[in-house]
């Protein structure tokens, strides 16, 4: 059983009234103001004039625009350009200009030049020149003189010819990623939905798990239950069962589960709002034997002690440092990160083991307002079980504040009578 918790009938219940509640009293018009105010910040004390956005996370965040999220993140027929002391000008697809008509804060729509090659062909190149010469007029018009642009995506063509017009390229991924990391009270309402949304989803996988059903089966009930909810996507399908949970990172497959399995998986949800839920749990399809009991306990153990770290000012090499040392048989399989930022998505900051610290690690401080995910995953190496634990945490004045609520599982932390 469940620790604490409700029947899924009842979660869905919970979550509807905090979506409906969100829609109700959360000022829009404030969290894309602070938003896009985050993004032009950064921008002034870079020096940017502006900057061009085309990862649609990016353009979601700086407009609360959105359109065809996943189908434009790899097709660049999309993008926004933000002056930094100017208007907010809209680029979309083909007849989607309408999309934008109910926000404030994008001043103009206009259709977008479309030129990777699905769309332009041998045309590319001039379709860049095209695209940059816009871009630069732009530049010039609402830039104050200033012709240093930062964008996120740019492909060598559009790059030359932006450089063509004197206009100064720079990289917008690191100001969206800082930008982001520091979420107002509007968009904590919105993640809490989101979350809430993930754990009903959950609550109905944990009742309708049984032997025989395939781990796609169970998967899609995540699907399902964010569809109806107005949530967006799931990012990633990472669903294991039994020796397929070890090693990690397996997505779901049409393999049959069997009794005395363990479930584990990982949400990565976008939810209602675009605020993502990036919570992990391990079920157990039957009776948990004493070594699954084992390996969950230690995890349980991981996150707990990592959490109780994390206040603001903490450096992420502190972090690596003091955090919760992994035994010795579980080193080798550690999951990539202690502890990640989440937001629109996972973002800023990436905190890793001690032993990855010099070859992928960098150093920074946890802030108030941040919201983070603290990681565990546990599974011997050359062992045939592995335990996927996650929580979703606010990073508040006095430490870390608890956002993802569901229970862990009582069969695997106490011993079955």
């Amino acid at each position: 059983m469940l620790t604490s918790w409700t029947s899924s009938v009842d979660a869905q219940a919970r979550a509807r009234q905090m979506i409906d509640n969100t829609r109700r009293t959360v000022d829009f018009g404030a969290l894309r103001s602070y938003r896009l105010e985050r993004v032009r910040e950064l921008l002034r004390r870079r020096d940017y004039g502006g900057c061009v956005l085309f990862d649609p996370l990016n353009v979601r965040y700086a407009t609360d625009s959105r359109n065809m999220a996943v189908w434009t993140m790899h097709n660049a027929v999309r993008y926004v350009y933000i002056a930094t002391e100017g208007p907010v000008v809209m680029f979309d697809f083909h007849n989607c200009e309408h999309l934008s008509d109910h926000l404030e804060l994008v001043d103009e729509t206009r259709p977008a030049i479309g030129w990777s090659y699905f769309g332009a062909g041998p045309q590319k190149q001039a379709r860049a020149k095209t695209w940059a010469a816009e871009i630069a007029d732009l530049v010039a018009s609402h830039g104050g003189g200033n012709k240093r642009l930062a964008i996120d995506i740019c492909n060598p063509e559009g790059f030359l010819a932006l450089n063509s017009h004197g206009i100064e390229v720079t990289d917008a991924q690191e100001i969206l990623e800082l930008a982001r990391c520091i979420k107002s009270a509007e968009e904590l309402s919105c993640m809490r939905a989101s979350i809430a949304t993930t754990e009903a989803a959950m609550a109905r996988m944990y009742e309708e798990l049984k032997p025989g059903m395939t781990e796609n089966e169970l998967w899609s009930i995540m699907n399902q239950v964010n569809a109806a909810m107005d949530g967006e996507w799931i990012e990633t399908r990472l669903l294991a069962t039994g020796t397929r949970c070890n090693p990690w990172f397996q997505e779901s497959s049409d393999r049959v589960i069997e009794t005395g399995d363990l479930v584990s998986f990982d949400t990565d949800l976008v939810g209602p709002f675009g605020y993502c839920t990036d919570i992990s749990r391990s079920f157990i399809c039957g009776k948990a034997n004493d070594e699954q009991r084992r390996l969950y306990r230690l995890a349980l153990e991981q996150i707990q002690y990592n959490m109780d770290l994390l206040k603001p000012g903490l450096s992420f090499r502190e972090l690596a440092e003091i955090s919760w040392k992994m035994p010795a048989s579980c080193l080798p399989n550690r999951y990539s990160v202690v502890v990640h930022g989440v937001g629109l998505c996972d973002e800023y900051p990436s905190c890793v083991y001690l032993e990855d610290f010099e070859t992928g690690g960098y150093d920074g401080h946890f802030e108030t307002g941040m919201t983070v995910c603290v990681e565990s995953y546990m599974g011997e190496e050359g062992g045939s079980i592995g335990v996927k634990l996650e929580q979703q945490v606010l990073i508040g004045e006095a430490g870390a504040e608890l956002l993802s609520v569901f229970p862990f599982e009582d069969k695997l932390i106490n011993r079955e009578v």
